[in-house]
């Protein structure tokens, strides 16, 4: 059964990109406004329209080459432009080498949309490629260049506020953006029944704490996004080494590694019915599948006795 969507309905998901664009936009007059707190949240609006136009868009079958489009450029001129332009008007007493590095970081973010476009065309990706992103993504790129003013909005001045630190730090996430390192994608993170509880109270817990702490909230998310790249990178490099778990369901990939993980430290599985010292010699359990006599011996033969070199009594 195909579901049918109206012209108006398909205009959905551009109506949204173009929301992501105007907040974007809106960030850097709120910056040169001297309201940094709120060209922080028209970035963070930005990111999350971003991250509900592609979706709503496939929802929808209303998916376009046009639309493909312009969503490149709002998020080039979102995560790119206005976060440069955004750090560019809050360190404008620094030195003149700020805005070379404004430059570097709006060109970097530029030219990872342009990778990721290309990048979709590409037929002969491995199955588990889709898990990841090359590089880190533009709208968590555009977040993480802001890290040093939002930690200065809510702790104050320090090192981290340093000019110098400042632009050294955005143009190391401009690397990361253009990077072959891999970070994980949330579009193919699949959520088991059992966890949709779990998962709904950490929603709310997460919207209370953005209420309440906002921009402390946002620091936080950021430190962790990064603090999970070497995971992702680890991820990554064992998929590639085990074909069989590019398209098993997360349990059995599961435990496909605790497996290989096994065997790696050279782990024996324990065996179940073993008795240790005084306990073995109370009972003379039977081993080499011995039997229990009436009177409590095992029938097998005089074996065990033989084998640690005593001779057996005589009844």
């Amino acid at each position: 059964m195909t579901v049918r969507t109206y012209p108006g309905v398909r205009l959905l998901p551009n109506a949204i990109t173009v929301l992501a664009l105007c907040a974007g936009l809106s960030a850097v007059q709120a910056a040169l406004s001297g309201n940094y707190p709120l060209a922080i949240g028209a970035i963070g609006i930005a990111a999350v329209l971003d991250s509900l136009d592609g979706r709503i868009a496939r929802l929808l079958d209303a998916t376009s080459k046009m639309g493909a489009e312009l969503d490149s450029l709002a998020d080039a001129i979102s995560f790119g432009v206005a976060p440069a332009l955004v750090l560019y008007a809050w360190q404008s007493g620094g030195p003149r080498v700020g805005w070379v590095a404004a430059l570097i970081f709006a060109v970097c973010m530029i030219l990872r949309l342009a990778r990721f476009n290309t990048l979709l065309d590409d037929t002969e990706k491995p199955p588990y490629a889709k898990e990841f992103f090359v590089g880190v993504p533009a709208p968590a790129g555009g977040l993480l260049g802001l890290l040093p003013l939002i930690i200065t909005l809510d702790f104050g001045h320090g090192w981290w506020s340093d000019p110098l630190v400042v632009w050294l730090w955005v143009v190391a996430v401009a690397a990361l953006a253009i990077s072959r390192i891999p970070t994980l994608s949330l579009k193919t993170v699949k959520v088991p029944a059992k966890a949709i509880g779990l998962l709904l109270v950490g929603v709310a817990l997460l919207a209370a704490a953005i209420i309440q702490f906002p921009l402390t909230s946002l620091a936080v998310a950021l430190v962790l996004y990064l603090l999970h790249i070497p995971y992702s990178v680890r991820r990554y490099h064992w998929l590639a080494r085990h074909p069989e778990a590019w398209d098993v369901p997360p349990r059995e990939r599961r435990a496909i590694r605790r497996a290989r993980g096994s065997r790696r430290l050279g782990l024996r599985r324990r065996e179940p019915r073993r008795v240790a010292g005084a306990a073995r010699r109370a009972v003379r359990l039977p081993r080499n599948g011995g039997e229990f006599t009436p009177r409590g011996r095992a029938t097998d033969g005089g074996r065990r006795w033989r084998r640690i070199g005593l001779r057996r009594k005589n009844d």
